[in-house]
């Protein structure tokens, strides 16, 4: 009888390790594997188009990708939306509230309170399910930038906005195009196609579309025009800086706006810029090869010289969602994934 407690005792032990062997070969194959009561998916870094990447108010770093909205919290990846959509991310957005936004490109936006998802389309009010960015201003109102216009949230119903009545093409796709030969006619189905929104010091609404760039006093919508009375076209991103200050970065090169003047720093096509807490400006932009951008730094105390020069971090085949996060380490996504510079070295989290 013990001879027999003894044999089952051990069978027990074998399979006891080849399941643990088992779920290790998983885990590090990236196959999605069930952790505690909360089922988290515990996976791999996105290895595909990273847009956007936030912290949120507890540290973790929040990934929009065309793999999904990943969150990482210092020692792993877990794909948040791995089981709720196959669309592709484009922009992430923890609110005042403490609630996550979700934009995806085709599947309209996801609202995510931390334990479930909701999903508003334009069968809810929203004004195309091609969404790519988010934004909320100083009044607790959510907006959306989409490809067939401006979409605000109040929390109960949405309110759209078009530059222009002109609807976009059935097979148009926003993710692909981004400068143009020759100027958009007034009435191009583009200047709906919202890249980027924000709210000035004066509250004045700015929206930034494949076409022009509009500003919106709650009655009408002005083209934004430079000194030389040039209007911006293909603006991709617009900040405020700590001094009130924007920033506009597109076709047009790298832009500062103080309310008054606009000033060029860079006339190559800027994707995405970023102010650290030290006042500096980060970019990504373009090189002189179309088929690399830099990732690049303009210290805080050359940006009132007469041609500052900014210092090149990294290059990679476009770049995009710059983050500094609270240990003062640069974030920023790429074609493959996304990186991390501590000031020394570049670590990808791709592979």
């Amino acid at each position: 009888m013990k001879n027999k407690r003894n044999v089952l005792y051990s069978l027990v032990i074998m399979l006891t390790g080849v399941i643990g062997f088992s779920v290790q070969c998983q885990q590090k194959k990236g196959v999605e594997a069930v952790a505690g009561i909360k089922d988290t998916i515990i996976t791999h870094a996105p290895n595909s188009i990273v847009r956007t990447i936030k912290q949120d108010a507890k540290g973790n770093i929040w990934i929009a990708s065309w793999e999904g909205v990943f969150k990482y919290n210092g020692k792993s990846f877990t794909n948040v939306t791995s089981n709720v959509s196959s669309a592709r991310f484009f922009s992430v957005l923890q609110d005042s509230k403490g609630n996550f936004w979700f934009a995806s490109v085709g599947s309209g936006v996801y609202y995510y309170d931390g334990k479930t998802f909701k999903n508003y389309t334009t069968k809810d009010g929203l004004a195309n399910d091609r969404v790519t960015n988010i934004y909320e201003d100083k009044n607790g109102i959510i907006w959306f930038g989409t490809e067939g216009g401006a979409s605000s949230y109040d929390g109960k119903s949405f309110r759209n906005f078009k530059m222009n009545e002109a609807r976009p093409p059935a097979a148009s796709d926003s993710v692909h195009s981004s400068a143009y030969q020759h100027p958009l006619p007034e009435n191009s189905w583009m200047h709906n196609d919202v890249n980027a929104i924000i709210e000035d010091k004066t509250g004045k609404f700015w929206f930034a579309t494949r076409g022009n760039t509009f500003t919106y006093d709650g009655n009408k919508f002005t083209p934004v025009t430079n000194n030389d009375g040039k209007p911006f076209t293909n603006v991709r991103c617009i900040i405020k800086d700590k001094n009130g200050d924007l920033w506009l970065g597109g076709a047009d090169g790298l832009w500062r706006y103080d309310g008054t003047t606009f000033t060029n720093f860079n006339q190559k096509f800027v994707g995405y810029i970023y102010e650290d807490k030290n006042g500096n400006i980060w970019t990504s932009s373009e090189t002189d090869n179309k088929q690399v951008w830099e990732l690049s730094r303009y210290d805080t105390n050359s940006l009132n010289n007469e041609k500052p020069i900014p210092t090149v971090i990294a290059n990679k085949p476009m770049i995009f969602g710059i983050l500094e996060d609270g240990k003062g380490n640069i974030w920023f996504g790429d074609f493959d994934g996304v990186h991390r510079y501590d000031g020394k070295t570049i670590t990808d989290f791709n592979q």
